[in-house]
Parts: C-alpha cells; sequence; structure tokens
C-alpha cells in the first residue's frame, strides 16, 4: 500500500453552501455534533439550524454562507483526524476556504477564526447590499486573454477578474455595467460560454474595498502563529510562510484576484502525492482534473466518502 508523504487538504469557498451540508457527519459522529455545538456558542446564535434546516434563503446570505460553510467543513475535517492518523504537509481554501485552511494548518484556532469569518462574511454583506454587483464565469478562454480584455475594456472601476479556478473557467466581478460588457467582450473572444454566479455581490473585486477596510483590523489583531502545515495562498498563488506576509495576503484577497490554478500548480511542484477536498461540493476536486494533477484526489462530503480513506489505508 502506498505510504502518502506529502498530502494536501483542500476547503471550498462561498458558492459551495447547501441545507443540510454535513448533515450525516453530525448525525453519525460526536465530533461533528460539538464542532456545530461550538460554533454556535461562539456566535451565539443558531447558525447550525440554518445549515441543517435552512431556509436555504438565510443560508446562501453571505453573512450565514460563509460562517456556516466554514463550520460545516471543519466538522467533517474533525471527523477524519479523528478516525485517521493523516497530518498535511500544506493546505488551501478557495477563498473564505483559505480560513478553514488556516484552521486545519494550526496558524489560527477554530475558536479564534470562526468570529474572523464571521466579521467578513458581515462587512463584504454589508458592501454587497451598499453597491450592486455580480460576477460571471468566463468559459474556454485562458487567463492571460480574459486579463487582456478587461484591461481593454477600460472600466478599471466596474470590471476586475475575480478568479483564475483552472484552465478555461476564469471568473470576472464587477457592477452590472462592467459585467455586461465582460460578458460582451468575451463573446466577441469566442469564449465557449459566458455564465452568470448566483452570487449576492461582486467578490474579489475593487467594489470590496469597504469591506476590505473594516476587516483589515481584525485580521491585523488576530494571534496568527506558524503552523504545522504550510500554507498556499490566493493572492500570490503560491506558498507563503511569513506570518505577517500571511496576514496581508488574507487583507488583500477581499478585492484581488484568487489564483488558485497557480497556487495547485505550485503544490504539484512539491510532489503531493494525495489531495484530499473537505466540505461542500466537489468543485475543487472537478479543477484539480482540469488543471491535470498527478496525484488522486479525494473529496470527502458525504459519511460514504470515508470508504475512500479506509481503501487507502491512510491509518
Amino acid at each position: 500500500m502506498k505510504k502518502f508523504e506529502r498530502i494536501a487538504f483542500l476547503f471550498p469557498g462561498q458558492g459551495s453552501q447547501y441545507q443540510g451540508m454535513a448533515q450525516d457527519f453530525f448525525h453519525n459522529f460526536s465530533a461533528a455534533r460539538l464542532t456545530f455545538e461550538e460554533g454556535d456558542d461562539l456566535l451565539k446564535r443558531s447558525l447550525s439550524t440554518i445549515i441543517l434546516q435552512g431556509p436555504e434563503e438565510a443560508l446562501t446570505e453571505t453573512k450565514n454562507s460563509q460562517t456556516g460553510i466554514y463550520v460545516a467543513s471543519m466538522a467533517i475535517l474533525r471527523v477524519v483526524l479523528e478516525l485517521y492518523d493523516i497530518k498535511p504537509y500544506v493546505c488551501a481554501g478557495l477563498s473564505l476556504g483559505e480560513y478553514t485552511a488556516l484552521t486545519a494548518g494550526e496558524w489560527l484556532s477554530f475558536r479564534e477564526t470562526l468570529p474572523l469569518v464571521q466579521q467578513r462574511g458581515h462587512f463584504m454583506n454589508e458592501a454587497c447590499e451598499s453597491t450592486k454587483g455580480a460576477m460571471a464565469v468566463i468559459m474556454g478562454l485562458d487567463g492571460e486573454v480574459v486579463e487582456e480584455l478587461v484591461r481593454e475594456v477600460n472600466l478599471p472601476k466596474d470590471l476586475w477578474v475575480a478568479n483564475f479556478n483552472c484552465p478555461g473557467q476564469v471568473v470576472i466581478s464587477g457592477s452590472l455595467k462592467g459585467i455586461e460588457a465582460g460578458t460582451e467582450a468575451a463573446k466577441a473572444r469566442n469564449a465557449k460560454r459566458v455564465l452568470p454566479l448566483q452570487v449576492h455581490g461582486a467578490f474579489h473585486s475593487g467594489l470590496m474595498q469597504e469591506a476590505k477596510e473594516k476587516l483589515k483590523p481584525y485580521i491585523q489583531a488576530a494571534p496568527l502563529v506558524k503552523g504545522s502545515a504550510k500554507l498556499v495562498m490566493n493572492v500570490p498563488g503560491d506558498f507563503t510562510s511569513d506570518i505577517e506576509k500571511v496576514r496581508h495576503d488574507l487583507i488583500e484577497q477581499v478585492t484581488h484576484s484568487v489564483r488558485w490554478e497557480q497556487g495547485i500548480r505550485a503544490m504539484e511542484h512539491q510532489n503531493i502525492d494525495l489531495y484530499i477536498e473537505f466540505g461542500p461540493g466537489k468543485t475543487l476536486s472537478g479543477m484539480n482534473k482540469r488543471i491535470g494533477v498527478q496525484a488522486h484526489t479525494v473529496t470527502i462530503e458525504k459519511v460514504e466518502d470515508l470508504d475512500q480513506l479506509a481503501r487507502m489505508k491512510l491509518d
């Protein structure tokens, strides 16, 4: 049986949420139930009810989806760590998932991270309410081409590149005017499709500047320590080891592009031999496939997914 020496833990971001995520873990493992209960205690509200029972409209609100995904992902992670003697070589998360990666890599505890996630969700929610924005995914164009067309559209206060997800999948973000112009420009460049995203606002764009400024003092005050696992951060799309650089990247991430594809390629250069995605959805596993990672990727979303780890005899 193969011995996995360099394991990457990956965590999803906003948009992956759905009513009932991690519910089977909640019902089958005390570690998951305790995580949900701890989350409710810290937030002084019943977030677990919104996660497990909805309503869906409440869960999709930025202030609930971010905390909800974080708690659900951590509940699943804690169960896995209880069952298997595995440690990550590196942790990474897509946007919001970066905070789960901080906890998984032991840079910041659950009790320290969840209130930070709540502040992030609250401030971003406010920004969405104050400025109407949108996002769209462009299929079939390379990242460099999308960057070029955003420059050519020349609406610096209306349109930004938000996510470099994987080859042929790049997200733009901005005002309704900016997204309309970006969509037309992408179609003119023969994009396969341009699909609007069902999101609350223009994340990872200049329209989040107000949220970034409000979140900044909370991140600066967070008691970060050098973790047991390495981190790959969204802003540089690369490994980040300095604590002050981690703070900087967390702050800048609110308004800057998420360089996810570049981050995964940086991990590939470190010879990762197993990727494990924890949390709702299988988005990151799908991206790994399109990026063409050499190692196996496993998604742990449901209790039945644990069978994949059992077959690997990780314990």
